[in-house]
């Protein structure tokens, strides 16, 4: 069993790829052919780099006429104190969202989304006691404030964000370390995470920001992106590649595929 320092089990949620993913839901990126076990085994390796730190991976049961169920992360906002349960912004997605909270409670108290909010959780960004939530095609001004709502009394600040180009705030921005963000500044202003250091990946490789942190000093990060790999080495970053090549082609990336819990 993986322990954190403090004793602590850390958990990997994820969800294996649905062999629906050919019909997944895409709003920025052309529709391409995926090949599922190609998908697959980029789905077996991110996990098998997640146990190579320390992390325990329990995957939420199969939904193999979800196209989109792969992408776990967007169906729940984990905090140490709850964890909400989201309304995803495309209608097809929602029902990901009731094996996730099965998962999710027996170890968190539950919260939910109601509608007319929406709330995707690759639009969430956790920096400490703070939360950006970007606001976009996936999540609207309601699912932000019921978010306010539910987090504030636990003494979080929430911050809402423009951003464009991309599907969910998770590709423009990511937490890489101690306060310190990966961004692409073409596709949000760094200027409005103040107080937090910013870094800018290499501007050939425009989906390379998003990262996942894995404990305190490691990050997954996409194998492809080997320009902005360099800078967040260079920046004192020990990065795990990870292919993810596959999965990018229904626009995910290395954040989208677990939800982690301490």
């Amino acid at each position: 069993m993986s322990r954190l320092t403090d004793g602590t089990v850390r958990i990997a949620l994820t969800r294996d790829v649905s062999p629906a993913i050919v019909a997944c839901e895409l709003t920025h990126l052309e529709r391409v052919p995926i090949d599922v076990e190609r998908a697959r085994a980029e789905h077996a390796a991110y996990e098998r780099a997640l146990a190579a730190e320390g992390c325990m991976v329990r995957r939420v049961r199969s939904a193999p006429n979800q196209a989109d169920a792969v992408f776990v992360e967007d169906t729940a906002v984990v905090l140490d104190e709850l964890a909400v349960i989201t309304r995803p912004g495309a209608a097809s997605r929602r029902r990901e969202t009731i094996a996730v909270a099965e998962a999710l409670r027996e170890l968190r108290p539950i919260s939910r989304i109601r509608a007319p909010g929406t709330l995707d959780g690759g639009d969430v960004l956790l920096v400490g006691r703070r939360i950006y939530v970007g606001v976009g095609a996936r999540t609207n001004e309601a699912g932000v404030e019921q978010l306010r709502a539910l987090t504030e009394p636990h003494g979080y600040v929430l911050r809402s964000v423009r951003f464009t180009g991309c599907l969910h705030l998770k590709s423009a921005v990511t937490l890489v370390g101690d306060g310190l963000l990966l961004v692409n500044p073409e596709w949000v202003e760094p200027t409005v995470f103040d107080g937090e250091r910013t870094l800018a990946i290499d501007s050939t490789e425009p989906f390379a920001a998003n990262a996942l942190l894995v404990g305190e000093r490691v990050v997954l990060h996409g194998e492809q992106f080997q320009r902005t790999r360099q800078i967040l080495e260079s920046a004192g970053v020990r990065v795990v590649p990870v292919p993810a090549a596959e999965l990018a082609k229904a626009e995910g990336g290395v954040t989208c595929c677990s939800i982690l819990v301490s």
